[in-house]
């Protein structure tokens, strides 16, 4: 027992001489030239490593930092760098053949800068096809048993293989080219690759955390590594976002005044060419429109996406947008490349309930006067937005069926307006049926062909406008049910029995419209009615017939 406790004490005791001496005797330094072209070769870019330094007990060689060149055309500024790289060895064929064997490679804390171009092009296209930068570069060493160079055909990266890649605890910066915003930043960056080569596909794993505290986890496959442009490589995933806040997102236009938090789960498919993905996002608190207001019921969008990858064009094949029980369809094509996003959509919904809808119309810039309240009843609605997002311009039609508005009363902001004094809906207003054909532009929105139906009132027609602070300018006509109407209706020159047109006007803001007689509109009624000379106890009746006719031939 005592011989074999010496033994292992000296083989323990040559083992940690060995791992001191080591290092000493192999001049890992004499490495860094292959180590940099064969990365700057496979990469396409010059790529420069720090001192390097062997570490026999883990089996790797360190360097205290990296740098990877960015494209040219993009910046001057790395593309990569980190203030570590680990380099796991074969150790055997390195102390004895002085042979350089990758088997895993670390790159600790990178910081990652992305850009996009105005045409779409990302600076990592290039990655892998040898760009300027890297053609100045020392031909590569003879490479090791396992990253030996396979043949090159149209600037194709060699067939370096790794067994497992890492990139620990990043920051991933995206901005474009030029810069429009401030560039957006994800930390906690997490990236895996097992079994990495430029000309096969490889498991993938990555997690980062998202501006303003959400994550992001995607797991799948990626590869081969497209040797023309890296951004077309195949990838089959599953993707899960959690929180992501869409104002601090890279995927939204901060001009456009969208904000709130979202959630996704789904999967991204792309063969290189065309990617498509599909999922479930729901997003709380959405605010769509500058002026509006955050919803106040989560709205969820089942969808299935296809996407050009050359054209940056695509096309929303299934969009079902769902806000409580209430579910519309939206579908339509899109366009990324230029300074704005352009889009071709239509949202058609029919006989949607209303108390599903209400918490959300803030979202959209509707405000409702103050104090009141859609209650009951359906809306359907048929709408077309097209252009850039920053000046869509959305029309169509749009239809309210049996419901109420609860908390104001019709009848008392009408009382202003003599002949419709006497009517009155209470403090809720049932509306039966509320139509209209509308336009929604940056300048304004514009509502024609309104038909609204108030059992207590009759029938209200007429068009307007609504300015972007929410000013009304409306002109319309209340068709008064129930006989006569006393002077005013006379005056407005609608004849004394049946139905009566009492033309008014609506101003104010959406939260405060106050009613107002148009007594331009009953004068020019008036006057129009008695030019028709069609009626005999009319006095001016026989003048126009006397002016207006030709006289009878001789």
């Amino acid at each position: 027992m005592k011989t074999a406790l010496k033994v292992i004490g000296i083989v323990i005791i040559v083992l940690i001489v060995v791992a001191i001496a080591v290092p000493f005797l192999v001049n890992v330094n004499a490495f860094r030239p292959q180590i940099e072209s064969n990365l700057s070769s496979a990469l396409g870019r010059p790529v420069k490593v720090g001192n390097l330094s062997l570490s026999i007990l883990s089996g790797s060689v360190g360097a205290d930092q990296l740098s990877i060149a960015d494209d040219p055309k993009f910046s001057q500024a790395p593309f990569i760098q980190a203030k570590s790289l680990k380099v796991g060895v074969e150790l055997m064929p390195l102390i004895f053949s002085k042979q350089l064997n990758v088997t895993h490679i670390l790159i600790d804390q990178p910081e990652i800068t992305l850009l996009r171009n105005r045409e779409g092009v990302w600076n990592f296209s290039s990655l892998g096809g040898g760009n300027e930068g890297a053609k100045n570069q020392p031909a590569a060493a003879s490479a090791p048993a396992n990253s030996s160079a396979a043949p090159k055909s149209s600037g194709a990266p060699g067939n370096v293989n790794v067994a497992k890649l890492e990139l620990t605890d990043g920051k991933l910066s995206v901005g474009s080219i030029p810069a429009k915003r401030k560039p957006v930043v994800y930390d906690k960056v997490d990236i895996t690759v097992r079994n990495f080569s430029f000309t096969n596909a490889f498991p993938l794993t990555a997690s980062a955390g998202l501006p303003g505290g959400g994550s992001l986890k995607l797991d799948g496959n990626a590869g081969p590594i497209n040797a023309t442009d890296a951004s077309l490589t195949p990838l089959q995933a599953k993707l899960s976002i959690n929180k992501l806040d869409l104002s601090q997102s890279a995927l939204v236009d901060p001009t456009l005044g969208i904000t709130g938090s979202a959630d996704f789960d789904g999967s991204v498919t792309s063969d290189g060419h065309m990617a498509k993905t599909n999922g479930t996002l729901k997003a709380t608190e959405l605010k769509l429109v500058p002026k509006g207001s955050p919803s106040g019921q989560p709205i969820q969008v089942v969808y299935t996406l296809e996407h050009n990858l050359q054209s940056e064009s695509g096309k929303l094949v299934q969009g079902d947008v769902s806000i409580g029980k209430a579910v519309a369809k939206l579908t339509g094509t899109y366009e990324m490349k230029g300074e704005m996003t352009s889009i071709h959509t239509r949202l058609n919904g029919q006989a949607l309930p209303v108390d599903d809808l209400v918490a959300a119309l803030p979202a959209v810039g509707v405000v409702l006067p103050s104090g009141s309240r859609l209650k009951g009843g359906t809306l359907s609605l048929d709408l077309e937005s097209v252009g850039p997002l920053d000046r869509l311009v959305t029309t169509g039609s749009v239809k309210l069926s049996n419901t109420q508005l609860s908390g104001f009363n019709l009848g008392s902001k009408l009382s202003a307006i003599a002949a419709l004094a006497g009517k009155q809906t209470g403090n809720d207003t049932s509306i039966q049926n509320l139509s209209s054909d509308a336009r929604v532009a940056p300048e304004g929105t514009r509502l024609d062909k309104i038909s609204l139906v108030v059992p207590a009132i009759g029938a209200v027609t007429g068009a307007g406008t609504i300015s972007p602070a929410g000013a009304l300018a409306f002109k319309m006509s209340a068709s008064i049910s129930g006989g006569a109407t006393g002077g005013l209706t006379q005056l407005a020159g609608m004849g004394g029995t049946g139905s009566a047109g009492i033309p008014f006007t609506i101003e104010g803001t959406t939260s405060n419209p106050s009613f107002r007689p148009d007594i331009k509109g009953m004068a020019g009624s008036q006057l129009k009615g008695l030019l028709q000379g069609g009626d005999k106890s009319n006095p001016l009746g026989g003048l126009t017939g006397l002016f207006g006719k030709k006289k009878p031939p001789k």
